[in-house]
């Protein structure tokens, strides 16, 4: 079969969880061209992608036959349903607003050929055709220019699936984050549910520094293997973390336990207080440290993942970050060379003492949307713990300042300092030798740069990624930002941000305009 193909036969039932399915992968600009003759199925292929789109399964909805054209809103994307049998003149389409439909969401479009050759070049080609007997239909997905490599993709993912003994569940979309990652929920019949989660191997980027890409610098996991190991060894030491039911580690496929529903952000709308939420997740990290570190991990079949060292070339490509993205959004200009090397002076003095302390393990992203409330559990366990592929070896403060300086929700300073204090407490218990004044000058350090790094990754998300959502939560991080440069040892450095980033720019939105000024 041609590259971008996919094809299978069908009942009706299958048929419908297969739109569900691809009603996950689908993304604003895209066509999808349904084609067969009379009765093959269209409308009820569009019809379980639609309900799936909008997470309604008991949805009514019409056939668009006379009216040419439905449209459906409340879900992640908007939904054209356009039925163009009636239609003789390609040009009849544009009255309809198929150009408009495609800036803000997909386009279901039945009898495609109607479009006289005014199909665009990237669509995905969903073809349906009679088969060995009349409740089955013989499904073709081909995708076409760019979304071919998407259709390879999702084909992957269904024989994944179909491997596993899970060719029969429902797929729901998650919501994932700023990651190339995507998570699908599957329902199977007989009640179990899972997470497919789909992380291709990610090409390298341009080389900006020692002829290595970003990614190397800041020794950000490349394919899944980080996550499978890593995943087990948090397991081992008595973290909540979902266990693995299927893994292709090639293909980037994994199937994992479903946590649920209940990521901190929802927990604390439901009731649950942010004390006890951040006490928990404290606690956790203090059994965590209590866990002897090893860097290398065993991979299930063979080989191992080393875990890569938080080194000082690591931190300061995240810290230039500010430079390199928020400096120019905020200011329309780039940093003058003199400045840059001023910061990277001042940041690498503030740095050295840290390399002095023993590694343990540095989950990176442990903040509230990667943590998930289990109430049903006891102790530390409650604390579900989501996306740490990208662990390192380095100083356990970081985990701790990432969790209490929240950059989604508003931790309150005397809420942080608790916690902060119970921390200290915990493992001054178990440690003898625990400094608690050489911990909290790190955790001010390490808070100071996970800040700065956001700042910049958070304006990169807006000007290169189109995602300005991200700098509503600007004010918060240079909030959390005074409270760090506010530690004794940190007062060179906090006169260099007050002389650059004086109040009235940090109050200035970043510019989300393309690209780096």
């Amino acid at each position: 079969m041609a590259e971008g193909a996919w094809s299978m036969e069908l009942d009706e039932a299958a048929l419908a969880r297969l739109a569900a399915h691809l009603a996950c992968s689908v993304r604003a600009g895209d066509l999808i061209a349904l084609d067969g003759p009379l009765g093959a199925g269209k409308t009820t292929f569009a019809r379980a992608m639609i309900r799936a789109m909008l997470h309604t399964p008991a949805l009514e909805v019409p056939s668009p036959t006379f009216t040419l054209l439905q449209s459906y809103d409340g879900g992640r994307l908007h939904v054209a349903h356009l039925d163009l049998y009636r239609v003789r003149d390609a040009s009849e389409v544009d009255e309809l607003g198929l150009d408009e439909a495609l800036a803000c969401g997909i386009a279901l479009v039945e009898w495609p050929e109607r479009l006289d050759g005014h199909l665009p070049a990237d669509r995905i080609e969903i073809r349906l055709a009679s088969a060995s007997t009349p409740q089955h239909r013989r499904v073709t997905i081909t995708g076409h220019g760019a979304a071919a490599r998407r259709i390879d993709r999702f084909a992957k993912a269904r024989d994944f699936l179909t491997a596993s003994g899970w060719e029969g569940a429902t797929a729901q979309f998650l919501q994932g984050d700023a990651s190339p990652r995507s998570y699908v929920r599957l329902q199977a019949p007989d009640g179990r549910s899972a997470v497919l989660m789909d992380a291709p191997r990610q090409p390298d980027g341009p080389v900006i520094r020692d002829g290595k890409p970003y990614s190397a610098i800041a020794h950000l996991a490349e394919d899944v293997r980080p996550f499978v190991a890593v995943g087990a060894a948090l397991s081992t030491a008595g973290l909540s973390v979902p266990t693995l039911i299927a893994s292709d580690l090639d293909a980037g496929l994994l199937l994992l336990e479903d946590l649920g529903d209940g990521a901190y952000a929802k927990a604390l709308d439901s009731g649950v207080a942010m004390r006890d939420l951040w006490t928990a997740a404290v606690d956790a990290l203090v059994h965590l440290r209590r866990t002897p570190f090893h860097s290398r991990l065993p991979l299930a079949g063979g080989g191992e993942h080393i875990v890569p060292a938080f080194d000082e070339p690591a931190l300061m490509i995240e810290l230039e970050l500010l430079l390199d993205w928020y400096w120019p959004a905020v200011t329309g200009s780039l940093p003058r060379e003199e400045l840059r090397a001023e910061f990277v002076s001042l940041w690498r003095e503030a740095l050295a003492p840290i390399a002095e302390t023993p590694p343990g393990w540095v989950i990176r992203d442990y903040h509230s949307p990667n943590l998930m409330w289990l109430p049903e559990r006891a102790g530390h366990r409650r604390v579900g713990v989501l996306d740490f592929q990208d662990a390192l070896a380095g100083h356990p403060a970081y985990d701790l300042v990432s969790l209490l300086q929240d950059a989604r929700l508003t931790v309150p300073a005397e809420l942080e300092a608790a916690l902060l204090d119970r921390y200290c407490a915990s493992v001054a218990a178990d440690e003898q030798d625990f400094a608690a004044s050489a911990f909290r000058r790190a955790y001010a350090v390490l808070g100071a740069q996970r800040n700065t790094k956001i700042l910049g990754i958070f304006a990169r998300l807006a000007r290169r990624d189109g995602k300005p959502g991200y700098l509503a939560h600007v004010p918060r991080l240079w909030s959390y930002l005074a409270r760090d440069l506010a530690h004794p040892d940190l007062a060179r450095l906090q006169a260099w941000y007050d002389r650059h980033f004086d109040a009235g720019l940090r109050q200035r939105t970043p510019d989300s305009g393309r690209g780096p000024a």
